[in-house]
């Protein structure tokens, strides 16, 4: 696995940079000070949302944090996500597919829900627990991405679960602004 710190580091860095400058970006990726010790990662992720957090508000932190997704396998997933579309024509069908249970897929009152019963982020693989979920807001980010792509329109997502924050499982509400059923055929050209 490459330095997954590093480019955590980075992408932060310009999450941060984007609606602040440098010296904000740098205080918040790098604590204050010319002698600051290097942190182990789960420490270094814990201070800097502490940081982040103390910064800007919640809404701004979210921003930030969507944007710090990291895209890794988005194609596979992108792929899987369209079989899936392909072979369904609304949302329950989509979402009750005997593969789309399996990734954490699940439908209810019309509703798509993604779960995870770990959690997949290997920043975190030492952390053992989060105060807040700002860390967290990086998969809602990747997600938004991912789903955008597939259902062809803009997407809200909610994360309503943290593993990392003591719940049972991972889990995100994933909200298309428009009907994404039936398919039109310049959705199917959008998504592929």
């Amino acid at each position: 696995m490459n330095d997954i710190r590093k480019t955590q580091e980075q992408v932060i860095f310009s999450a941060v940079k984007e609606v602040s400058d440098d010296e904000t970006a740098r205080k918040i990726i790098f604590g204050e000070g010319e002698m600051v010790p290097k942190e182990d990662n789960p420490t270094w992720v814990k201070n800097t949302m502490k940081r982040l957090e103390l910064h800007f508000d919640d809404k701004a932190v979210k921003s930030i944090r969507m944007k710090c997704q990291c895209g890794y396998g988005m194609d596979e997933k992108l792929h899987f996500l369209n079989e899936l579309i392909e072979s369904s024509t609304d949302m329950d069908g989509f979402a009750n597919q005997e593969k789309a249970r399996a990734a954490g897929l699940s439908c209810l009152n019309g509703e798509l829900f993604l779960q995870f019963a770990f959690c997949p982020c290997p920043m975190l693989a030492d952390v053992s627990y989060l105060e807040t979920n700002a860390w967290c807001q990086c998969t809602t980010g990747y997600s938004k991405v991912l789903f955008e792509k597939a259902f062809g329109c803009k997407v809200d997502v909610e994360l309503l679960k943290s593993v990392k924050m003591g719940d049972e499982i991972c889990l995100m509400k994933i909200i298309p602004r428009k009907s994404v059923w039936p398919r039109k055929k310049e959705n199917r050209e959008v998504s592929k």
